[in-house]
């Protein structure tokens, strides 16, 4: 990819959301593996905790920064870098899937959630390939991964969160052989309907997470202290870097 720096021991890349898309089509094209890190402070922090989630985002062929914690992080070492969404990417290359027939594989949310989802999808985009759907609530994921290749899928958006989504990608990804994987969290309830993207004035200040938490009180726990830890060890690790570059 372009440009890579760390955030925190962690991968992030920096690319347009134009060029993100661009190179998921070449991938989807050329029949290349690519797991796709929407990357957030929640994910993150987690990660920290988690070794294993770690090394599986830090092997993702992409990981990009959703989310306007990460692109704060970025802005204290100098780099202003856009968002680039797992909602966003999602309906972008769902979109594309549905002009170039792309085969798309969807998998994660409640079942009454992913049926919304495709009932909608599909309104959207007219005569769009999808050849497998899966709701998230599986132990097993054998079985789910042979039904994926099975179905000769080049295109998944797995919606189960982290870090179930990356553990499971990562599992598919030693087995697939030419498919876009993004994990994508909770964008399948966007696409249902049963949660409203942020107006676009709290989008362009970077307060959808204010928006979301409002809208959804529950969130709160997640959020907090989550972010305000991230902040402060993102300034710490701005300095440190700074001061040792």
């Amino acid at each position: 990819m372009d440009k890579r720096v760390k955030i925190q021991g962690f991968n992030v890349d920096l690319m347009s959301f134009d060029e993100v898309i661009k190179a998921l089509i070449c991938a989807v094209n050329d029949a290349k593996n690519i797991h796709v890190v929407t990357i957030n402070p929640e994910i993150i922090q987690n990660a920290k905790k988690t070794p294993e989630l770690k090394k599986i985002i830090n092997e993702a062929e992409l990981v990009t920064p959703d989310g306007v914690g990460v692109k704060l992080a970025l802005k204290m070492k100098g780099i202003n870098q856009e968002q680039v969404t797992g909602v966003d990417l999602s309906k972008k290359m769902l979109e594309i899937a549905g002009c170039e027939q792309f085969r798309v594989a969807l998998v994660g949310a409640k079942q009454d959630v992913l049926d919304l989802a495709v009932e909608n999808i599909k309104k959207m985009h007219d005569g769009i390939n999808i050849v497998y759907t899966h709701n998230g609530y599986f132990d097993d994921f054998n079985p789910i991964i042979k039904d994926i290749l099975n179905s000769k899928a080049q295109f998944l958006l797995c919606a189960m969160g982290s870090p179930r989504q990356e553990m499971f990608i990562s599992e598919l990804k030693k087995q697939a052989n030419g498919i876009v994987m993004i994990g994508v969290g909770g964008t399948f309830d966007v696409l249902s309907g049963k949660v409203q993207l942020a107006p676009d004035i709290y989008r362009k200040l970077g307060l959808e997470w204010l928006y979301r938490t409002i809208k959804q009180p529950e969130r709160f726990k997640r959020i907090f202290p989550t972010l305000p830890i991230f902040f402060f060890q993102s300034i710490i690790d701005s300095v440190f870097n700074r001061n040792n570059s």
